[in-house]
């Protein structure tokens, strides 16, 4: 015991089923796979997030930010007005809070990342329109 009656608490590795990614908010096949969600009075969550290729998410924000760990495979991931940019294994990549965003898999390439985020007021993510496929290709 820590001193105030808690005990630590393990999850065993498969005993959360995985799930499969909205499509309002996913484009393609991507499966959720929940790691961290941390009891009141924390508020981080983490999440392992697998995208086939040329999966994606929608454009969005966070309200504290958000960061991705790249655990396999490789990825896009774009700022608005920004450079869409290759992310791979072991890059780390942190989105400003409100910095509207999307990652995902590279068109012939499936990608795995850790995203880690902390709920303000129950909320971790504020969805917005789909990528589209110009978008996406970097035509636009």
């Amino acid at each position: 015991m820590d001193g105030k009656g808690k005990i630590m608490e393990i999850k065993p590795a498969g005993s959360r089923p995985s799930m499969k990614a909205p499509a309002d908010y996913f484009t393609g096949a991507v499966r959720q796979d929940p790691l961290i969600e941390a009891p009141a009075p924390a508020r981080v969550r983490a999440t392992s997030v697998t995208f086939e290729p040329g999966a994606r998410t929608a454009w969005h924000t966070h309200p504290l930010g958000q960061t991705l760990i790249v655990t396999s495979g490789k990825g896009l991931a774009q700022s608005w007005g920004g450079d869409m940019r290759e992310i791979r294994p072991g890059d780390t990549i942190w989105f400003a809070p409100d910095e509207k965003h999307w990652h995902g898999a590279a068109p012939d390439t499936a990608m795995t990342h850790i995203a880690i985020h902390e709920a303000l007021d129950g909320s971790v993510a504020d969805w917005l329109e789909q990528v589209s496929d110009e978008q996406y290709s970097g035509k636009v």
